[in-house]
């Protein structure tokens, strides 16, 4: 085991990259359930207010690659120094805008500004693990528990003090997040590094372009699943739980969010132990029936079948991002990260549109999930053909 990062710097950057995963990921399911709102509010048809999210869908994917390499090339800790602070910025600006335009641009600069976790901050999570799949699982559950936290911020701030409020409150949480990371930083708790804690073996290189090529398939999908689920469960649960409304959409959404981001740690535990190759095809295989399911379900049942589907599309994200790492050389490891969140959250986030105009060219969620579904079975298919894989013991490593 390398000595390269201390211990408490590991805990720290541990701590603030699972804090960081569930600020990634709570702002656009807050957007969700406050576009049940906003119709009323801006006197737009809801297929109009998904749209404003758009800009910022691309944005949070397509510059990844650029934070990425900022990391690799400049400084991790100094990135995810401007991914909080920018995001909690951006975040209350959502909560000030005035009007459509400027709730586009501002929910364009929240996804700028969030585009830099996933890059930045799974590589440098998986700098400073020693068994790299379990952590990878455990801070999938903070990126489970953003969403489910979501409904839950959304829908009682929402009934409290209105949709503003959904924005302003957790940005300035993250705000002072950011500012006691500076703090951090500053003491020498939190330092700087570019060597793995536990050095992974290095891939020939037929085998990494193979991977490459087969996980850019693969993320594209998974990512369509992800992206395309988030915005439909809580219109569907509103269409199909009842007579309760805005409480049965953000309660639901919860439920599932919660329940399903704890699967990563058994999945990433599983991944260390085992062939991630596997595990990753069986979860996309195990999807396909349970989307299907979820486009005809409702009630209590359809609640039952999402928390599954949910839990399976997010059970693949550790075995994912270790194929990525095992296949990336280490330097280059934050770069490979965005060009899978270009993949996964930028053009994957297409899903939203999608959905939109699934909706309103008078296709229901019936056709999405079943759409959802074809893209499960081609991950599954798609993973098939990643590279053989090896004992890890069985590969010398090689200097960077």
């Amino acid at each position: 085991m390398s000595s390269a990062v201390p211990l408490r710097s590991a805990q720290a950057s541990l701590a603030f990259s699972c804090a960081g995963h569930a600020y990634a990921h709570i702002f656009e399911p807050i957007f969700f359930i406050v576009a049940l709102v906003l119709p009323a509010e801006l006197g737009m048809s809801y297929e109009e207010v998904l749209a404003l999210i758009i800009a910022g869908k691309l944005l949070y994917g397509l510059p990844a690659p650029l934070a990425g390499w900022l990391g690799d090339r400049w400084s991790t800790v100094g990135m995810m120094a401007v991914y909080f602070i920018g995001l909690g910025m951006s975040a209350i600006g959502v909560g000030l805008a005035q009007g459509p335009v400027m709730l586009a641009v501002a929910l364009g600069f929240l996804g700028l500004f969030g585009s830099i976790y996933h890059p930045v901050g799974i590589s440098w999570l998986v700098r400073n693990a020693v068994d790299k799949g379990k952590a990878i699982g455990l801070n999938g559950v903070f990126g489970g528990i953003g969403p489910a936290l979501a409904g839950v911020v959304a829908g009682g701030l929402i009934a409290l003090s209105g949709w503003r409020a959904a924005f302003i409150v957790p940005g300035v949480v993250v705000l002072g997040t950011g500012l006691l990371f500076l703090v951090m930083v500053a003491r020498g708790v939190v330092i700087e590094t570019k060597a793995d804690r536990k050095p992974e073996p290095v891939a020939d290189r037929g085998d990494t372009v193979r991977a490459f090529i087969v996980l850019s398939v693969t993320m594209l999908c998974a990512g369509l699943v992800y992206q395309a689920t988030q915005p439909s469960l809580p219109k569907l649960f509103e269409e199909r739980l009842g007579e309760f409304g805005l409480l049965a959409a953000a309660g639901g959404v919860s439920v599932v969010y919660l329940l399903a981001g704890f699967t990563q740690i058994l999945a990433g535990h599983l991944a260390d132990r085992y062939s991630p190759k596997r595990l990753y095809m069986l979860v996309a295989a195990v999807q396909v029936p349970l989307l299907l399911g979820v486009a005809h379900a409702s009630g209590l049942g359809l609640l039952l079948i999402a928390v599954f589907a949910v839990s399976f599309n997010m059970a693949g994200i550790p075995a994912e991002n270790l194929l990525l790492s095992r296949y990336t050389p280490a330097k280059w490891r934050g770069t490979a990260f965005g060009m899978k969140f270009i993949l996964s959250f930028g053009v994957s986030g297409l899903g939203v549109p999608m959905v939109s105009l699934i909706r309103s060219w008078g296709g229901g969620f019936e056709t999405v999930f079943t759409v959802l579904a074809v893209s499960a079975g081609l991950v599954a298919l798609a993973a098939w053909q990643l590279p053989v894989e090896r004992e890890r013991g069985a590969v010398p490593a090689a200097a960077e």
